[in-house]
């Protein structure tokens, strides 16, 4: 892919380009971090996805070239662990966790430090170029890393050093997500299952867009709700509401009013359908007072 700067389209347009393009690969297709950094790039016009592409590919092969050939699956990640934690340095900016700069892909290679999210890109992007096969899991609260063992599997946290969690610790984590207890096995096994590469994205734009809309910052996040829409056409049901939320907040009540419609005809059966119905109620009215 050639990402140099084209004159034919302003940084902007081109960044709209690419996740368009994005959008429409197949998944298996979509390199995670290309993806990410293509969000970044709508906060850093111009940004050099290229150079970024290429010091992942330069740390991997800098651990990839220590490596035996024959060495354990095992042995790999925790060599992955201590080069990226130890030797590199990343880590979770837990003093300031909330900061959007934790959630563009450029910044947490440059600063080393991130949100679950991103280090797991980091973790999967270089931990895959040495030979790992590891999938994101976009479990309840907190962003884990998967990797298939000859035995089972492992489940790995980037976010605190690429820590293992057995059984008892993931249903400590889904207790502080929320759960009023242990699930079983089979639910487990389901909250653990593989993210798709634009899964992972779109959980990256939905973190970006709670932390906009908490700072009341509406273009961005609007700007990122529609690129969740772009990417996961199929699974934004609830991506509308939340943008009709945005544009109510914008004054854009026509647009609020679609949004609104659109979400109950692919939600038909929501918890909130009784309360956007009367939001329609009310809005369809003053839109056509402005036709």
């Amino acid at each position: 892919m050639n990402t140099a700067s084209d004159e034919r389209y302003s940084p902007e347009a081109r960044t709209a380009q690419e996740w368009r393009r994005i959008a429409g690969m197949r998944d298996e297709d979509v390199s995670l971090a290309e993806g990410a950094l293509w969000i970044a790039a709508s906060e850093y016009p111009g940004l050099a996805i290229d150079d970024y592409l290429a010091c992942l590919h330069d740390m991997a092969a800098k651990l990839r070239g220590r490596l035996r050939a024959d060495i354990a699956t095992a042995d790999k990640l925790m060599a992955l662990n201590r080069y990226l934690f130890d030797e590199l340095g990343f880590s979770g900016n837990s003093d300031d966790f909330y900061d959007p700069r934790n959630s563009f892909l450029n910044e947490v290679i440059e600063r080393r430090v991130g949100i679950p999210i991103t280090l797991g890109v980091v973790y999967i992007e270089i931990g895959r170029r040495i030979g790992l096969g590891l999938h994101g899991v976009s479990f309840p609260g907190h962003f884990l890393v998967k990797c298939a063992l000859r035995d089972g599997i492992v489940v790995l946290d980037p976010y605190s050093r690429g820590v293992s969690l057995d059984a008892d610790e993931l249903q400590q984590r889904l207790r502080a997500a929320g759960s009023p207890g242990d699930v079983d096995g089979a639910i487990l096994a389901h909250l653990l299952g593989a993210a798709s590469n634009k899964e992972v994205l779109g959980r990256m734009l939905r973190n970006l867009k709670g932390i906009y809309v908490e700072r009341a910052d509406w273009l961005r996040a609007l700007s990122a709700s529609e690129r969740v829409i772009a990417l996961l056409p199929d699974d934004a049901g609830e991506e509308y509401r939340d943008r009709a939320g945005i544009y109510l907040k914008l004054e854009c009540i026509r647009a609020a009013l679609g949004d609104f419609n659109t979400y109950l005809r692919q939600c038909p059966g929501a918890a909130d359908a009784e309360t956007v119905t009367a939001q329609i109620a009310e809005l369809a009215p003053r839109v056509a007072r402005l036709n």
